[in-house]
């Protein structure tokens, strides 16, 4: 990812993401990533999560904004905190409308073994910027930027989208790299993906992780495909529209009550393909701040003299620009 050092780009005044939110949303990250640290490798997924929930729901609340969660933690009966619909911020309803889009904890299994990848993450924009996406399942492929518009697809096979990558990368399928989640329902998948001799990288959990890594030239990683969280999936598009790429995903519905679910938000085509502009509409700020090492960020420090350390990266969409920010909490 290329960095840059002003927002020169960005919209007049008059736009509800003003500029003072960029690094905002950073020190809500932040305080969900810390808060989580302290359950790495403790065993216990449930704690882990609700110690980010309850210190991201905490920063947000002190921001000047008016915000609605529009991806959260569940429905209202089904979480406490940071449900979908909540308010949050502490501006009333004379403050900018600004819709979020939150995981404060991606990798909830992930910390709770001490494993690579799990971040804090949120994304926001004014308000029906996002996708209200229902809590359910989502087919998605990714690659990052440079590629003809439409190269990949979820109505072609997984040969078919590996060797358009292929040849517009000018190398043989076998040499592109693709990043998975490894689970037994993506056997067909890495089956495929094996008979063309692909590169897979499996990965346990984290796939906003997984498919922000294909914008990354150091990654080596040329696709993410494969079916995950369709809040992630609204969360790493939202990623992609600041950095550049393309991305498709599609709604998977198993059962009536998750059909009912789309549709109290208002989804009534259930085999619409969505690409990464009708994820994320409008601008949007993605910020993330790791929580254990990973390939995007390192984790949380405790140093011996008390200070913990973060890494963080924010960026925003109208601008183009990235920022890797390093903190240094001295008083926590």
């Amino acid at each position: 990812m290329s960095a840059a050092d002003s927002d020169s780009a960005s919209p007049a005044v008059g736009n509800a993401l003003d500029r003072v939110l960029v690094l905002e949303m950073v020190r809500v990250t932040e305080a969900a990533a810390i808060s989580a640290s302290r359950l790495i490798g403790r065993g216990d997924e449930k704690a882990a999560d609700a110690a980010a929930v309850e210190a991201m729901r905490a920063a947000l609340n002190e921001l000047e904004i008016c915000g609605t969660v529009v991806i959260g933690e569940g429905e209202r009966d089904e979480a406490p905190m940071l449900y979908i619909g909540e308010k949050v911020g502490c501006a009333g309803d004379d403050g900018p409308k600004i819709d979020i889009a939150l995981d404060p904890l991606e990798g909830t299994t992930i910390t709770a073994k001490a494993g690579a990848n799990a971040l804090a993450v949120l994304a926001i924009a004014e308000k029906g910027g996002l996708l209200n996406a229902p809590d359910v399942y989502m087919d998605k492929i990714a690659v990052g930027p440079g590629y003809t518009p439409g190269i990949v697809d979820l109505d072609k096979s997984v040969t078919e989208n590996v060797t358009a990558v292929a040849k517009e990368k000018g190398v043989d399928p076998s040499e592109i790299i693709v990043c998975v989640l490894d689970r037994p329902r993506h056997d067909a998948i890495i089956a495929e993906l094996r008979g063309l001799g692909c590169g897979i990288q499996l990965i346990p959990d984290g796939d906003v992780a997984g498919v922000i890594a294909v914008t990354d030239e150091e990654t080596s990683t040329d696709m993410y495909m494969g079916q995950g969280g369709a809040p992630e999936g609204v969360l790493a598009a939202a990623a992609l529209r600041c950095v550049g790429g393309q991305f498709k995903g599609r709604l998977v519905f198993r059962n009536d009550d998750e059909r009912a679910r789309a549709a109290k938000w208002g989804i009534d085509d259930l085999d619409r393909q969505y690409d990464l502009v009708e994820l994320a509409r409008s601008d949007c700020i993605f910020a993330a701040t790791g929580v254990t090492d990973g390939s995007l960020l390192d984790g949380v420090k405790r140093l011996r003299n008390g200070t913990i350390t973060t890494e963080s990266v924010v960026m925003r969409a109208s601008s183009g620009t990235v920022r890797w920010v390093r903190g240094e909490h001295r008083n926590r």
